[in-house]
C-alpha cells in the first residue's frame, strides 16, 4: 500500500499522464467534431497511423518538426475528405467506409514508409520535440514539473480543447455544426449547406486525428513503426461517448485513461508475482467500466450516422 501511495504522490506519474493523454486528446477532439456534424469516423486508427508516418517522414527528409505536424494534418484531412465523400454525398455506410479508411490508410502508410525509407537492422530516427524547461514556472512545487516540462504539442492539445469548446458553444459556425448533427434539414432551411458543413467537419476532425498520430513519432518517440498507434483510435471513439460529445469532458476522459495506463506501467515494477498481462488490460477494463456508468446518460446527436438528402424529410 505504501508503494502505491508513493506512486500516486510522484510528480513523474502525473507528468507522464499528461504526455500519454496528448495523442488521445487530439484523437477524441477529432472524432467528436466529426460526430457533432453527424458522421461517425471509424477511420481514426488508420488516419492516426498515416499522420504518424507522414509527420515523421517529413522531418526525416529534412523538414522541421512543425512542418511535420502540418503535413500530417494535411494527410489526415485528405483521408477525411475521402471518407466524407463516400458517406455524405454518396450516402454509403459510415461503418464500412470508416473501417475501409483504417485499412487503406494504415497499409498505405507502411507501403510508403518501406518505399521511401531504407530500413536496416535498427529503424531510422529523427530529433523529436524536446520537453520545455520554463524558468521559474518549472520550479513551482508539484505543478511545475507536471505542467511546465511538457513538449509543445501537448500545450497545443490543451489549447485545442479550449478552442473547440468555445467554437462549438459560442460561435455561429459551432451552432451550424451542432445543428447539422441534430437536424440537417433545419440547417438547410436557414440557407446553409449541411453537406459542405459535414465534409468540412470530417476533414478538420481527421486533421486533428492525424496530428495525434504525428505526436507519437515527433514527440513521444523518434521513429515510426506500423503498429505504434496500438488501438488509441478505438479508445478515442469510446471516449467521445464517455464525454457526451463535450470537449471539456473529452479532456477528462483522455486524462483518465492516460492515468490508468501510466499507473499500470509503474505497478508492474512495484508489485511482484502478478502476471503483467493483468496490468496491461487494466486501463481498458477500467475505461469500459467508466464508459458503462456514463453512457446511459449520454445524449447522442440525433442525426449521427443518418444519411442526408437535400429536400428530403
Amino acid at each position: 500500500m505504501t508503494d502505491v501511495l508513493d506512486l500516486l504522490l510522484n510528480t513523474s506519474l502525473w507528468a507522464a499522464v499528461l504526455r500519454i493523454a496528448t495523442p488521445l486528446i487530439f484523437g477524441v477532439l477529432g472524432a467528436l467534431l466529426c460526430e457533432r456534424a453527424g458522421v461517425l469516423n471509424l477511420g481514426i486508427e488508420g488516419i492516426m497511423t498515416m499522420g504518424a508516418m507522414t509527420g515523421w517522414l517529413t522531418v526525416y527528409l529534412g523538414g522541421d518538426l512543425w512542418t511535420g505536424l502540418m503535413v500530417a494534418a494535411i494527410s489526415g484531412a485528405l483521408m477525411g475528405l475521402l471518407h466524407a465523400i463516400l458517406t455524405v454525398p454518396l450516402g454509403l455506410s459510415q461503418h464500412v467506409s470508416g473501417l475501409g479508411i483504417t485499412l487503406f490508410a494504415a497499409s498505405l502508410s507502411y507501403y510508403l514508409y518501406r518505399l521511401i525509407v531504407e530500413v536496416g537492422s535498427l529503424p531510422p530516427t529523427i530529433e523529436p520535440f524536446r520537453p520545455l524547461d520554463i524558468p521559474i514556472l518549472t520550479d513551482i512545487p508539484v505543478l511545475g514539473p507536471i505542467l511546465f516540462s511538457q513538449t509543445m504539442p501537448t500545450y497545443l492539445a490543451l489549447l485545442s480543447v479550449a478552442v473547440m469548446a468555445y467554437v462549438l458553444a459560442r460561435t455561429p459556425l459551432g451552432l451550424a455544426i451542432r445543428m447539422t448533427g441534430e437536424n440537417p434539414h433545419a440547417v438547410e432551411a436557414q440557407g446553409l449547406n449541411p453537406i459542405r458543413i459535414r465534409i468540412g467537419a470530417v476533414m478538420a476532425g481527421s486533421a486533428l486525428m492525424a496530428i495525434g498520430g504525428a505526436f507519437l513519432t515527433t514527440a513521444a518517440f523518434n521513429s515510426f513503426f506500423p503498429e505504434m498507434v496500438q488501438g488509441r483510435g478505438w479508445i478515442c471513439i469510446a471516449l467521445v461517448v464517455f464525454a457526451s460529445w463535450r470537449p471539456g469532458k473529452a479532456l477528462i476522459g483522455a486524462l483518465l485513461f492516460a492515468f490508468f495506463d501510466a499507473f499500470q506501467l509503474r505497478l508492474q515494477t512495484s508489485i511482484e508475482g502478478v502476471p503483467y498481462q493483468l496490468f496491461l488490460m487494466a486501463p481498458y477494463v477500467l475505461s469500459i467500466a467508466a464508459l458503462i456508468l456514463v453512457a446511459r446518460r449520454a445524449e447522442v446527436p440525433e442525426a449521427l450516422m443518418a444519411p442526408y438528402r437535400r429536400g428530403e424529410r
